[in-house]
């Protein structure tokens, strides 16, 4: 079974509960510390078998191997991976059962997060995460106001829209921003746009 560490717990000694997101469940497991185990960190894609406890306690992650991407000793490429995934767990902290979707758009975004910009695929992949979901919304009316945009739109938490007047945040040209949700590709937006979506998004669903 292969899945993406979204948490890591410290339980007794130097034990530890390991939260994965695998293709089609959220579970999470009991690791023993050992000499020869290797190091886990949130975020990796780890391949791992699964062995029960019999008396009904946390099932225990067993010979794990960790698959690795040619970015994961880049610190800073690294560094953006943690943080884009921390927001997964809270967001999906209640679910057990769960779409294909969600591992396979991380897992797209790992394998490409080396030749593009780490800061357009979080971007990108949290934006299609928020239309699978069904919560990508209108982006020509504001959700304080509930009146039209015309030219300019700000964004808040989940990338809400609303007039940049109405939130008194940074303001993005609206066509651009209707483009990215429409595509769900940022090629059309200028660095400095990703630059400063890209706090908003970390924020979390």
């Amino acid at each position: 079974m292969k899945g993406f560490i979204l948490k890591i717990t410290k339980a007794k000694n130097e034990d530890i509960i390991v939260r994965v997101l695998s293709k089609d469940s959220i579970n999470s497991y009991y690791r023993f510390y050992g000499a020869r185990h290797s190091v886990l960190q949130m975020g990796y894609l780890i391949d791992f078998e699964i062995e029960e406890d019999n008396k009904g306690f946390m099932p225990r992650l067993r010979n794990i191997t960790h698959i690795g991407f040619p970015w994961i000793y880049n610190r800073e490429k690294l560094m953006l991976w943690h943080r884009f995934i921390a927001i997964f767990e809270p967001h999906l902290r209640d679910v057990t059962a769960i779409e294909p979707f969600f591992y396979e758009t991380l897992l797209d975004c790992a394998k490409k997060w080396h030749k593009q910009s780490p800061k357009r695929l979080a971007l990108e992949g949290y934006i299609k995460i928020l239309e699978h979901e069904g919560r990508l919304y209108n982006p020509y009316r504001c959700v304080i106001c509930n009146k039209n945009i015309e030219n300019s739109v700000a964004i808040k938490k989940s990338f809400l829209p609303a007039h940049p007047e109405c939130i008194n945040a940074k303001s993005y040209n609206l066509a651009e921003i209707a483009n990215l949700i429409k595509t769900k590709s940022s090629i059309n937006l200028s660095d400095d746009s990703v630059e400063a979506l890209l706090p908003i998004i970390l924020k979390g669903f």
